[in-house]
């Protein structure tokens, strides 16, 4: 059995060395520096493809970044969208604010089914338009006979004019649970809850995996699969880091409550433009809200109850 022969020394002869417990450590840290330089060398190689840097690579989530660190990622994107666009961005990252808890009423009793607020709600939040084109709200048309059931609902219902006769209309967006199995599942932890209540994803986490949207039972999930078409005369300039900037191709995007509006005391889009006043949001926690309102003098019901999801989206009956 012959002997293997180590790299020459500088009198250029090999020294012979049987094999035996110390050679094979060594030779398996030789290999595992080796797949470490050619890993980082296809990141880097795919990194530079793809736009992103090494310090968006090892950035740390989110969450853990100081003041300063979350100032340089705005700058990023902000950087990025004007590459991309030709137009300047503002993109904030304004927290929760102490004392508020997010939450929103739909009156099913109410709703023509129109659709102005997902159309709305695309282009606030700079949705794909096609290619594809990507709705956060869903609005499925019911039957009044039937009542709330999926079984018989249609999502791609067309009309001339509604309301249609024997028909009524349910909106079905992100219901920002409390108990979200989404945010269990995420393997990267790239979705979390926050302290207002809004679910949000960090784009930059997001592997596109897509465990989420099989784990949420509302089906408010959506995955890219195409770099999105967004002209950039549609682009809306006041943009969220974990709301509305625009997202890359291969991530999982949803309703954020309208993340840049709400935290600054607006609306979200959906309830502006409602045109017969079906929607209602506001702080669940102060009692004067509307939505408080709602709550405690109208006919609410929670969607899929028996899931205990425990969603912040209550529906109800005004009349």
């Amino acid at each position: 059995m012959s002997s293997r022969r180590w790299p020459a020394g500088e009198d250029g002869e090999g020294t012979p060395r049987p094999a035996g417990p110390v050679q094979v450590e060594e030779l398996a840290a030789g290999r595992r520096s080796f797949l470490r330089t050619a890993a980082a060398g296809a990141a880097v190689a795919a990194l530079s493809g793809c736009g992103d840097s090494l310090e968006d690579f090892f950035r740390r989530r989110f969450k853990e970044l100081s003041p300063e660190e979350v100032a340089r990622v705005l700058e990023r994107v902000e950087r990025r969208n004007k590459e991309r666009f030709g137009k300047d961005t503002t993109v904030r990252a304004d927290g929760a604010r102490p004392g508020v808890e997010f939450g929103y009423g739909l009156d099913i009793s109410r709703c023509v089914g129109c659709r102005r607020c997902v159309y709305a709600c695309v282009k606030e939040n700079n949705q794909s338009r096609e290619h594809p084109q990507i709705h956060w709200i869903q609005v499925l048309e019911m039957e009044k006979d039937h009542g709330v059931d999926l079984a018989h609902a249609d999502l791609y219902y067309e009309a001339d004019a509604v309301p249609r006769p024997g028909k009524f209309y349910f909106p079905v967006q992100c219901q920002q649970c409390r108990n979200p199995p989404c945010v269990k599942t995420c393997p990267t932890q790239a979705t979390w809850k926050e302290p207002d209540g809004i679910v949000v994803i960090d784009y930059d986490w997001c592997i596109g995996c897509r465990c989420c949207m099989s784990a949420c039972p509302y089906g408010a999930r959506h995955f890219n699969w195409a770099v999105p078409t967004l002209p950039p005369e549609e682009l809306n300039p006041d943009q969220h880091y974990l709301g509305n900037r625009p997202r890359p191709k291969g991530v999982v995007e949803k309703c954020t409550f309208c993340i840049q509006r709400t935290r600054r005391g607006r609306y979200p889009a959906c309830v502006e433009i409602c045109p017969v006043g079906a929607r209602k949001f506001g702080n669940l926690l102060d009692p004067e809200s509307e939505i408080r309102k709602v709550m405690e003098t109208k006919r609410v019901f929670i969607f899929k109850e028996d899931l205990a999801t425990h969603p912040q989206f209550y529906y109800f009956y005004a009349t």
